[in-house]
This record gives C-alpha cells, sequence and structure tokens, in this order.
C-alpha cells in the first residue's frame, strides 16, 4: 500500500466533506458519499441506522473476534470565515468541530483494514 496515496485520499475526502457540511441527522449526502466509499472497499453496508447513520461490516473468516470503531460526521451551525479551495459550500454550516477529519480517518481506517484483509480473521 503506498503511503502516499493513502494520505492523498484522506485528505481528498476530508476536503469533500469539509465543503458539503450537514448537520445532525440531516447528513444525506455524507452518509450516501461514507456508504459508498466503504463499499467500494468491500464492506456491508447499512444505511440509515437512527436516521442518517451508517454501520459497515468487514468479516473475514469464521473467526469470533470483533473489532469496532465509530466516527462522527455531523457539522455544526456556524459560518466559515476562512476561504480554503475547499469551503463550505452550504451557508451557515461547517466542519468547526473537526468531524469532517473524524469521518475520514474512520473511512481511512476501513481502507487499510480492508487492504489488508488477509491478515484478519473476525469481523
Amino acid at each position: 500500500m503506498d503511503e502516499q496515496k493513502v494520505k492523498e485520499t484522506l485528505i481528498s475526502w476530508r476536503h469533500t466533506l469539509h465543503a458539503h457540511p450537514e448537520t445532525a441527522f440531516e447528513e444525506v449526502e455524507t452518509a450516501r458519499f461514507v456508504a459508498d466509499k466503504l463499499r467500494a472497499m468491500g464492506c456491508t453496508v447499512h444505511e440509515g441506522v437512527g436516521g442518517t447513520g451508517v454501520v459497515a461490516d468487514l468479516t473475514v473468516g469464521d473467526g469470533k473476534k470483533v473489532i469496532g470503531l465509530r466516527a462522527d460526521m455531523d457539522a455544526i451551525n456556524v459560518k466559515e470565515v476562512g476561504t480554503p479551495t475547499y469551503q463550505s459550500q452550504n451557508p451557515g454550516k461547517m466542519h468547526a468541530c473537526g468531524h469532517d477529519g473524524h469521518a475520514a480517518i474512520g473511512l481511512g481506517v476501513a481502507h487499510i483494514l480492508a487492504a489488508h484483509r488477509d491478515a484478519l480473521h473476525g469481523t
């Protein structure tokens, strides 16, 4: 796995999420983005959990051990004052809370686990 490529991918995901913030229980497009990425990694994806939540499983073999990871993906109602190239496209909403990074890191962990599935035995 090319570490530079993984880093660039995670930055791209974070910038995409940052540019399209959605507040709690309104994360329709965010959830779709996350679910699509997880499906592409080979995960079994469950959408609409608790409203807009996403749960994914990556099961390899018949091992009984399970690792659980959680990441937030909602934004908050605040106007972005900076001007990054990936600035919020949703007026009055922003990922000032860092959940764009949280979601990108969660996807990154899933990406790395999926890429090394041959070393896994469980869920």
